[in-house]
């Protein structure tokens, strides 16, 4: 079933499993690396794609989930988080963090869990979609599962 996945795509599946959630990964046939892309290759409103953005702060990296439709204000975020400072990480920080490439980070299918913020703003939509660990794969759930799922903490991020 999971055979036409990339490996770092069943890592994703595997862990949704675990969890419970039941969205199957997409495979789609153009990659989707920014919301609008995906938002338009999935017929849904930008808002309900779950950008995943990864960020350094105080030394280790976070991941901060996100409205396609918001930007993350990474002052006003470090000062609601009370850290020092929040910086966006380098392509090879992405890399080391999550073991997937910018433009396919998925919530999960890490080589170890990340701190991970979730976007207040996701909870307006039913149904979210989320990048499946590369550019071309996306999976659905929901906000609360999203929130199970990693683990985060529900802060506005904008």
């Amino acid at each position: 079933m999971t055979a036409h996945l990339s490996p770092r795509s069943r890592l994703v599946h595997d862990a949704l499993r675990a969890a419970g959630i039941p969205g199957e990964i997409v495979v789609l046939p153009d990659a989707a690396s920014t919301a609008v892309l995906a938002a338009a290759a999935l017929g849904v409103e930008v808002g309900a794609i779950a950008n995943s953005l990864v960020f350094w702060s105080d030394g280790e990296p976070i991941l901060v989930m996100t409205s396609g439709s918001h930007r993350v204000d990474t002052a006003a975020l470090a000062e609601r988080l009370g850290r020092a400072e929040i910086v966006r990480a380098t392509p090879e920080q992405v890399r080391e963090a999550t073991g997937q490439a910018i433009g396919g980070v998925a919530p999960v299918g890490h080589p170890a869990p990340l701190t991970t913020i979730i976007d207040e703003a996701l909870a307006d939509h039913p149904e979210i979609w989320a990048a499946g660990g590369t550019p071309h794969t996306v999976f659905p759930l929901t906000y609360d599962e999203l929130v199970v799922l990693t683990g985060g903490r529900v802060v506005r991020v904008d």
